[in-house]
């Protein structure tokens, strides 16, 4: 049986150096918005069924308008934030209740879990990279990983809604 996992990484949030408050609260910037806008375009051919996403506000933001669009609330995933547990990361990705599911979460962790799935035999069409608003397609079959990149795709909020997005 063959269970697809789409992994998110959160779209742009600005420099985090310059961000005074709480790094959980920094949201994203122009760019990361329309990066955002873009994930509902990209992921239009997948069916998904549930979203799951770090507490983080520019994860949540990422996912929102993905999320508006398939009318699917948006679970808060603590196994998906930056201080994640790295266990608990692998027993999710392992989880075959979750298919057609979007996890969004932060470049650490994401980096981790390809570097962990490549060790144990991750199938790729390109070099492991996680850059911000891009997706992993993971195909599940058995115990191998088949991996396709999706690069961040950017679209202006009034592209999408000119073209019928939410």
């Amino acid at each position: 049986m063959m269970s697809i996992l789409l992994v998110v990484r959160h779209a742009d949030a600005g420099d985090k150096r310059s961000w005074r408050r709480p790094d959980l609260l920094r949201p994203l910037s122009a760019t990361g918005r329309s990066q955002a806008v873009g994930l509902v375009e990209r992921l239009q051919d997948y069916p998904i069924e549930r979203i799951l996403s770090s507490p983080a506000v520019r994860c949540q933001q990422t996912v929102q308008p993905l999320a508006r669009d398939r009318y699917l609330p948006i679970q808060s995933s603590p196994t998906l934030g930056v201080d994640g547990n790295a266990a608990e990361l692998l027993a999710l990705f392992r989880d075959r209740r979750l298919s057609e599911t979007v996890l969004c979460g932060h470049g650490e962790t994401i980096r981790w879990l390809l570097a962990h799935l490549a060790a144990d035999g991750l199938v790729g069409d390109a070099p492991l990279q996680a850059a911000k608003g891009s997706t992993w397609l993971l195909e599940r079959t058995g115990r191998q990983v088949h991996a396709h990149y999706l690069p961040p795709l950017a679209l202006a909020w009034q592209e999408a809604e000119m073209a019928g997005g939410h």
